[in-house]
């Protein structure tokens, strides 16, 4: 309505058109899609790829110089799944140590290399802490479990001597562990399984008490036990007196003979794990006549694989003498391992990850050379080219470069020198079928959209473990919640109480649920 009285000191004006105050929110919505990497190696001076691939996924192609500079880059992202046991913390804590060890050794160090590597040692450590029991024993998920595990007091305890060269660790914690695991010694020298271990791949998928008992013994001797020590003395009579033909337990006994300087009971072993070794051939490879050498079981899982491999290696590498021709055993199995890596430099589970870092590692310390640069060229296949040069200044960085040009034929070109290159396909797919052991199925409650549920809904997984044992180890969930929903704190407090449940992590959009084992539980609670 227009008026003639002044508004303060100026004359009112109407519009021509109406104005309207406007409110923007950002509204984030994820993809419910899983996250897929595919993984190609070659090993010559001239290397392509065609990848057949469709159009919605990414390339990367990737130029670290140095065997370890992957696992250096991505050392909080070696392990795809959560770090929230006590199992699972380790492979954050100790890869560190033996980076550290291999950097000081071949000089290259560096002031942010040092604090970013410390900083996780410091947070694994205290974590850990998290999960010991007041015997000095340590499992899963410390006091919630009914004792400590001697697998991972074990684990603990080489890993917190060792970080003490480079971190704080109370001597007090080392000492609780050790007496805890000279008590669980029996007469015969051996060491009795306590506890529950829940991951299926660690020691192997073995669990006897031999390849126990080696493990122990192995960890003492990490530690910088004697084997004159009484203890570390009576488990090695143990252990030799003992048979197997089981292949994890002959490698990490082989590395254990090595540690204790037995030199002829390693021989031994080794040149009967050799004779069970896998070995892939390379034709027309000029550089690696003699391919790839590794040990494999039928009955057991790649992460078994990887981790009585890396034993042997480890065993190679731990002689009194190392001969050239050790070393060329140990660089078939070193590239064998490498083609087991997953893009973060890790592999798949917690610990084939530590145990084939800790042999990479040592190899790298035997054979660094800071001699020489190297240049790598990556043709696309358009005709362009991309230029990484790989020299001691940027010997430990990653250098990347995304390949837009998908699917087509890339060619890499070394010039003078072998190299071990990786690239990966990384890309979004939806969640495929089960077609696994476990049953999962997802509602809502109401499971139709109301005016109430708008704000407020009930979200019920049912997971069932269809596989042919009674019931399994333990068991991750992961619940993603809708775009814009938050966990129910009343609904986390519920689930808590479950009997099954030994522990809950609660995130913005996600309730991270560890089970005892599975056979039928429900979790349930979002609102938003």
């Amino acid at each position: 309505i227009s008026s003639e009285e002044l508004c303060g000191n100026e004359k009112p004006v109407v519009p021509a058109q109406g104005r309207v105050d406007t409110v923007i929110k950002p509204l984030l919505v994820q993809v419910r899609q899983v996250m897929r990497d595919e993984r190609g190696m070659g090993a010559e001076q001239t290397w392509g790829c065609n990848g057949k691939t469709p159009s919605h996924r990414l390339g990367s192609g990737a130029a670290p110089s140095d065997i370890m500079g992957n696992a250096l880059q991505n050392v909080d992202r070696l392990l795809a799944m959560p770090y929230g046991c006590g199992e699972q913390n380790m492979v954050r804590f100790a890869p560190n140590i033996y980076i550290q060890q291999y950097l000081e050794k071949s000089g290259q160090m560096n002031s942010d290399i040092r604090a970013k590597a410390q900083g996780f040692l410091q947070s694994g450590y205290q974590r850990e802490l998290l999960y010991k029991h007041s015997d000095g024993s340590y499992s899963a998920f410390g006091d919630s479990d009914e004792s400590g595990n001697t697998w991972l007091t074990a684990f603990v305890l080489k890993s917190f001597g060792q970080a003490r060269a480079f971190v704080a660790i109370e001597e007090r914690h080392i000492t609780d562990a050790q007496n805890w695991l000279q008590k669980q010694q029996k007469e015969s020298g051996c060491f009795r399984s306590v506890g529950k271990l829940f991951n299926n791949a660690l020691q192997g998928g073995v669990s006897d008490e031999l390849s126990l008992s080696a493990y122990v013994t192995a960890a003492l001797l990490e530690l910088g036990v004697s084997p004159t020590d009484p203890t570390v003395s009576s488990a090695l009579k143990c252990l030799e007196a003992s048979s197997t033909d089981n292949l994890y337990t002959e490698a990490l006994l082989a590395y254990v003979c090595g540690l204790a300087g037995l030199e002829e009971q390693q021989q031994a072993r080794l040149q009967s794990l050799l004779q069970r070794a896998g070995n892939w051939g390379l034709p027309s490879r000029p550089f690696f006549p003699e391919g790839l050498l590794f040990w494999k079981r039928k009955d057991k899982a790649a992460p078994a694989e990887v981790e009585m491999t890396a034993y042997v290696l480890l065993a190679y590498l731990t002689q009194a003498q190392v001969s050239r021709a050790d070393l060329a055993k140990a660089s078939q199995i070193v590239r064998w391992l490498s083609k087991q890596q997953n893009p973060y430099g890790g592999f798949a589970s917690t610990q084939d990850t530590v145990v084939a870092l800790q042999a990479l590692a040592k190899y790298a310390t035997l054979t660094y050379s800071n001699d020489g640069d190297l240049a790598v060229t990556v043709t696309t296949p358009t005709g362009s080219k991309q230029d990484f040069m790989l020299e001691a200044s940027n010997r430990l960085v990653l250098q990347q470069a995304a390949l837009h040009e998908l699917p087509g034929l890339y060619g890499v070109k070394v010039a003078l020198t072998p190299v071990s290159l990786q690239v990966t396909l990384r890309y979004n797919m939806p969640p495929p079928p089960s077609a696994g052991t476990f049953n999962l199925s997802v509602e809502t409650e109401p499971k139709t959209c109301t005016s109430d549920a708008s704000t407020r809904f009930r979200l019920i997984l049912r997971a069932r473990y269809t596989g042919k044992r009674a019931a399994t180890n333990m068991v991750v969930i992961e619940a993603k919640l809708p775009s814009g929903y938050i966990p129910d704190k009343s609904s986390v407090v519920e689930l808590k109480r479950q009997k099954l449940v030994k522990k809950v992590e609660v995130q913005s959009d996600q309730v991270t649920i560890y089970l005892d084992q599975v056979r039928w539980v429900t979790i349930a609670g979002a609102q938003g």
